[in-house]
């Protein structure tokens, strides 16, 4: 169980959940667009928000800015956070504009309003969760695209509820965050998606 608990906060990490939810948008809807232009989408994704940031986090170590990936202090979160929201930003404008992909732009729009929100709160001292914001932000994108789609992933968004206890479980556990920082980080991640469903499904 200790193991569990500890595994499931890095395989499902922050870093990996906007590649995550647009890996599923394309495997749940695979002919809304050519072969070609979904694996080209998912490289430029994967090498913005997951290898850059990557290897940012390196140099921001490197540099003493923050100790680890972990960001365990509100104050090692904000230069990651701003250069998180530059990254989004750049993902929307050039990666998934509103005229290829109405679902990744919104989808992405909202990691964007998480984002801001979390680094307003690090500026306040409040440590918000960042793994809980990701995941509950996946979590209303996914049921939000089931219903786009008319298909049924009951399963898949099921599964999903389950990893967001084992998750915020998990951070309880490895006391890196009190209750209150779980529940707000989900909140900060469901909302937005939740309000700019409005604007695509």
């Amino acid at each position: 169980m200790n193991f569990f608990l500890k595994s499931i906060s890095y395989i499902f990490h922050p870093i990996l959940i906007p590649f995550l939810g647009a890996y599923v948008h394309f495997l749940l809807a695979p002919k809304q667009f050519d072969t070609t232009y979904n694996y080209s989408v998912l490289l430029l994704i994967f090498l913005l928000t997951i290898v850059l940031p990557l290897s940012l986090s390196y140099a921001l170590q490197k540099l003493k800015i923050i100790n680890s990936i972990h960001l365990k202090t509100t104050r090692e979160r904000i230069v990651p956070l701003i250069l998180n929201a530059i990254i989004v930003v750049l993902v929307i404008r050039y990666i998934t504009p509103i005229e290829s992909s109405s679902e990744l732009y919104y989808f992405f729009t909202g990691i964007l309003f998480s984002t801001v929100a979390c680094l307003f709160l690090a500026f306040l001292k409040f440590k918000a969760s960042i793994h809980m914001i990701a995941i509950s932000g996946l979590l209303m994108y996914l049921i939000a695209t089931g219903v786009h789609l008319n298909i049924d992933i009951t399963a898949l968004i099921a599964l999903l509820f389950v990893i967001t206890g084992a998750l915020a479980t998990s951070r309880l556990y490895m006391k890196a965050h009190t209750f209150s920082e779980l529940l707000v980080g989900v909140f900060i991640g469901f909302i937005p998606q939740l309000i700019l469903i409005n604007y695509w499904l």
